[in-house]
């Protein structure tokens, strides 16, 4: 099963549906699962920050979130999201197939492995390189402008970046800026779950000094822009979709294969 999670303004996906409420040992997860059929495919969907927007990306319970989608059997997810410009090439309405995070979160919980098992899982690639492959050539398929690779620098949120904050996020060669991909992905890979985002760019941040004029974004704006892109979105996941097979032994499916910490036993 292929699992779906909804970013701002894209809160359904699937028309014929069965609703699965589930427990956690995390916590309540942002909405029911909604499992159903997409051209033959069998997906499950769920809104991020819940059914009525509710949920801001620092208080999203990411851990009970993908946890459920495991429990109904996802194996491969796709996390589409709103980000903001870091380059002045990335336009609004630009798609970006992200490949690499950085992490400037700090209150979120992130990670499934608090002891007493130690457990180590490589962060190198933290995105899954098929399935991002896929909804590349999809993208370029629909005519829609795609970067394919780039970098996410995660904020907390819920503010958006300060301009110095901005320009230092540019200055580091980051391409996009957003406040819900971590733990998101990261989360997947320690569950061995293939991961992939979607990044649709609504605006230019502020910190762009080759685009002087940059007004300070606001939610009203970026949501018009998601809006004004979201039947892009569906077409792009519409055509790709299909096109995605069951999980391969890849890096995704054996990351805890050399991660745990074997324990140490002295001798009486």
């Amino acid at each position: 099963m292929i699992g779906v999670f909804g970013g701002s303004g894209f809160y359904r996906f699937l028309d014929d549906i069965e609703e699965m409420p589930l427990a956690t040992p995390y916590g309540p997860p942002s909405a029911p699962v909604r499992v159903g059929r997409l051209d033959g495919v069998e997906l499950a969907f769920m809104p991020r920050h819940g059914d009525e927007h509710t949920l801001p990306p620092h208080r999203i319970n990411y851990r009970a979130n993908v946890w459920a989608m495991r429990e109904v059997g996802v194996r491969r997810i796709i996390g589409p999201c709103a980000a903001g410009s870091l380059k002045p090439e990335l336009e609004p309405g630009t798609f970006v197939i992200c490949d690499q995070f950085v992490d400037r979160t700090s209150i979120r919980e992130a990670t499934f492995y608090d002891g007493p098992q130690t457990t180590h899982v490589s962060a190198a690639d933290p995105y899954c390189a098929d399935l991002s492959a896929i909804l590349a050539a999809a993208a370029r398929e629909e005519g829609i402008p795609v970067a394919e690779g780039g970098t996410v620098v995660v904020v907390e949120g819920p503010r958006f970046s300060t301009r110095a904050e901005s320009r230092w996020y540019t200055a580091a060669g980051f391409d996009v800026v957003n406040m819900t991909q971590y733990p998101e992905c990261w989360l997947a890979r320690e569950l061995e779950l293939c991961y992939a985002n979607v990044s649709l760019v609504t605006d230019y941040d502020v910190g762009l000094e080759a685009m002087p004029n940059v007004e300070p974004v606001s939610t009203e704006s970026a949501f018009g822009v998601f809006h004004e892109n979201l039947e892009r979105l569906r077409a792009l996941l519409h055509r790709a979709l299909p096109r995605i097979g069951p999980q391969p032994q890849d890096a995704c499916a054996t990351a805890l294969g050399s991660a745990m910490v074997h324990q140490v036993r002295g001798s009486r």
